[in-house]
């Protein structure tokens, strides 16, 4: 039964990872919902798995992308010049961009998740409740962004105001129910980017991030196995979410940006405000 339900929960992160509607609550709200309380699920291994499958989810995808890229960048510093090449800029833009969520993620990352979701401990329904309100807002945000920015700039028209603005609210991120992706398309869209073009710039941005915190998880769990604070056994769900994870992170980001080619981003909006009053009203007992 942790089997099947670890494949649930690395589906759930796949597919939450890159659509705006918040990983971090969804492997929140599902356990809460269904009453899993396996500790294996709720462990730093088992975590660790599904955000490093989203990540192979990522450099799979881009592939291509990550080896123009990395390649521009390295030019730009061996010829100290950037120039007007596009993926130079990208290249160092994505830098940028990651940086105000990389230090808002170590200074508050950890605080945020223990006040949300603490290790081993009931979810508190107050919690609940807030992340139910955040959950509405940012897709009250979302639904602004699209109705009032007029959405024809394309990638080779980002700018370094763009990144910074985008990688700012990356770091919004920490609270669950904001989303990663959620909060860095939306201000892609509100700076009047296409919705593709929001979409793809944020998934190339959430790379860094996710694989700065994944190395340092990995880095964890090697000195809790190592002291005996982390049984070897512990590990045993690793490659069931890893695997989870990265296949169905891959196909989102497949069909997600098909879809946003021709469609708004309106669906996320509605689902967004329904999950907010599915989880406030469960929390107060409602249902």
């Amino acid at each position: 039964m942790t089997i099947i339900q670890a494949i649930v929960l690395g589906i759930v992160q796949g597919l939450t990872e890159f659509i705006p509607i918040s990983s971090s609550a969804h492997l929140i709200i599902v356990p809460w919902v269904f009453h899993w309380n396996d500790p294996a699920l709720d462990s730093l291994s088992f975590d660790v798995s599904l955000h490093l499958g989203t990540l192979m989810a990522l450099i799979a995808f881009f592939w291509s992308d990550w080896g123009r890229l990395i390649s521009a960048g390295v030019a730009s510093i061996v010829e100290r010049k950037i120039g007007d090449n596009v993926d130079r800029r990208l290249a160092w833009y994505l830098v940028i961009g990651t940086i105000p969520g990389g230090i808002i993620g170590l200074l508050f990352e950890h605080k945020i998740e223990e006040l949300f979701h603490p290790s081993g401990a009931p979810i508190n329904p107050t919690s609940m409740i807030w992340m139910g309100i955040i959950i509405a807002v940012l897709g009250g945000l979302l639904y602004l962004a699209e109705q009032l920015a007029r959405h024809q700039r394309t990638m080779q028209h980002i700018t370094l105001k763009d990144a910074i603005l985008i990688g700012c609210s990356q770091a919004l991120a920490i609270f669950p129910g904001v989303s990663r992706s959620g909060s860095t398309i939306t201000a892609g869209l509100a700076v009047g980017l296409e919705r593709e073009t929001a979409a793809r710039f944020s998934f190339l941005l959430s790379a860094p991030i996710i694989a700065g915190a994944g190395l340092k998880s990995l880095w964890d769990i090697y000195k809790g196995i190592h002291s005996g604070a982390i049984a070897s056994s512990d590990i045993v769900l690793f490659p069931v979410g890893f695997i989870a994870a990265a296949i169905s992170g891959y196909f989102c980001i497949k069909y997600l940006l098909r879809f946003l080619q021709n469609n708004p981003t309106n669906v996320f909006v509605y689902y967004r405000w329904a999950l907010a009053v599915f989880v406030i009203a469960v929390a107060l007992g409602w249902i």
